[in-house]
């Protein structure tokens, strides 16, 4: 049997599973770091942090499962998009990491715009400027740190250094380095036209992979760190959202996911360049050789049920705890004993302001239409309708843009509950469905690895031996025709307070 190794590099800890060749998992390992926010806005960690969490991860899977290093083919690594890594000529790591939720370079974004063009960028990069991309980020470093970035000589991403240090090699994948605002999206290139226009030499950015493509083997020094044999090979890999799709089965037309998590995203495959003129969704280098995927973002959607119930539900925490339980598991119960639409009560869930539709960072959380028939039951369901009629912003939009919607496959930590799943169905009006693991980007990037190490020809044929429905929630119509009707009430709520929120953040 041959095994591979998918790694997840997240923003709260490094995660590595071992699977085999039938994509089921033996062994995994979760090690932690910091992050740190020297100043208000600000996210940084140090990529040693990251280094340090692989090899431990690694040597624990591999002395857990009892598996022989040898018959470890190849690694896949995911990991978070669009951190900025800056090492020097001798490969050292010049400044902490500014990570994707880093919000310091909103002027860099209006010079980007200014010397690109918003249209001709979003023509090249498929997105407008934005202050969680790579880009910013490195004219930031080149204005305010102008040592550092004189003394740089490579720029590579969060799950790309880790890369180096396993291999030696200098390189990128295309669906991760299309989160830097410096590859030609459509054309799967570096973009000559937006480096010479922002003043960066190619010569910093690494080699340019597709995900399956093996981009070297674990060198000397890594095999010693993690008992790793010199022959495995790592391949390209992807960013954490297309890791995600990969392990969902998301590479067909027609098989969209929604993901809660912290944020929520709306994935969807396509086999040709659609890009949002409007700058309102994503569009990517899929991790399937020459496809592509539109992606919708919600901030604040599993944070916004992790808010409320923080702020509100010490009883259930303390219920939870004595019972030996999930607080979850108590709050969905609770929320099942509300009729669909809460009787007119509405959530906004812009607790981090809003990318999709409204790319807004001063919009708010809201609840709109309380009457004293409310009590905390009503609003912790509000806050899970309100997510879901944030998903179908995004999901209205990929439709908008030509994108086939036969199946939405539900994942996250939103995805395990039933009420939650139930709640997209009945808004999306779509079959919601569940697939046999939860293990998303690590499982993803091990699909990547197999295709690699020739145990698959293809990334498709790969997921349909490996991933398999397990559930099916259909659409309760007499629900959706009452969510349509909230839902346009629910677009409208921000287009009336657009200009408050404006306002409001004036407020010192």
């Amino acid at each position: 049997m041959a095994y591979v190794l998918g790694i997840d590099i997240g923003t709260s800890g490094t995660k590595t599973v071992l699977f085999d060749e039938r994509g089921e998992s033996i062994a995994s390992a979760l090690e932690e770091y910091p992050l740190s926010q020297p100043e208000l806005g600000w996210a940084e960690q140090n990529p040693k942090d990251w280094w340090n969490a692989v090899v431990l991860s690694i040597r624990k899977v591999i002395s857990k499962s009892n598996v022989k290093a040898e018959d470890i083919k190849g690694i896949g690594l995911s990991g978070q998009m669009h951190g900025l890594v800056m090492l020097d000529k001798n490969g050292e790591v010049l400044r902490p990491s500014i990570i994707w939720c880093d919000q310091r370079t909103s002027e860099e974004c209006d010079e980007i715009t200014r010397k690109v063009g918003r249209e001709r960028l979003i023509e090249i990069t498929a997105n407008p400027a934005l202050t969680g991309f790579t880009a910013s980020k490195i004219m930031w470093v080149k204005k305010h740190q102008p040592e550092i970035y004189a003394k740089t000589a490579k720029i590579l991403l969060p799950k790309d250094y880790i890369r180096y240090m396993l291999t030696g090699e200098f390189a990128s994948e295309v669906s991760d380095a299309s989160g830097m605002q410096l590859l030609d999206v459509p054309n799967r290139k570096w973009s000559d036209e937006v480096l010479d226009k922002l003043e960066i030499d190619k010569s910093l950015l690494g080699k340019l992979y597709e995900s399956q493509d093996v981009t070297g083997k674990v060198n000397k020094e890594a095999s010693r760190l993690t008992g790793l044999t010199q022959d495995t090979i790592v391949v390209g890999g992807a960013g954490d959202q297309a890791a995600g799709a990969i392990g969902n089965g998301i590479v067909r037309p027609g098989i969209v996911s929604s993901t809660i998590g912290t944020s929520g995203v709306v994935f969807a495959y396509t086999d040709k360049v659609t890009i949002d003129k409007k700058g309102r969704v994503h569009t990517f280098c899929h991790a399937v050789p020459n496809t592509w995927h539109i992606m919708g973002v919600t901030q604040g959607a599993g944070l916004s049920l992790k808010w409320f119930r923080d702020n509100f539900c010490a009883e259930e925490k303390n219920s939870a705890e004595l019972a030996g339980i999930d607080a979850y598991d108590i709050l969905n119960k609770e929320a099942a004993m509300v009729k669909a639409g809460c009787e007119g009560l509405i959530y906004l869930p812009y607790l981090m302001g809003e990318r999709t539709p409204h790319l807004d960072p001063f919009a708010r959380g809201v609840f709109f239409g309380l009457t004293s028939r409310h009590d905390k039951r009503a609003m912790l369901r509000s806050v899970m309708e309100g997510v879901g009629y944030s998903l179908n912003d995004c999901m209205e939009i990929i439709k908008g843009m030509g994108a086939d919607v036969n199946e939405v496959r539900a994942s996250g930590g939103g995805g395990k509950s039933p009420l939650w799943r139930q709640i997209q169905a009945d808004i999306f009006n779509s079959e919601i469905t569940t697939i046999n693991s939860s293990e998303g980007p690590a499982l993803g990037v091990a699909i990547l690895a197999l295709k690699g190490a020739g145990l698959y020809s293809s990334i498709p044929e790969a997921c349909d031996n490996i991933i398999k429905r397990v559930s099916t929630q259909k659409p309760n119509e007499e629900n959706s025709k009452l969510y349509k009707k909230y839902y346009e009430v629910y677009k409208d709520l921000y287009v009336s307070l657009k200009d408050q929120f404006n306002v409001l953040s004036k407020i010192k």
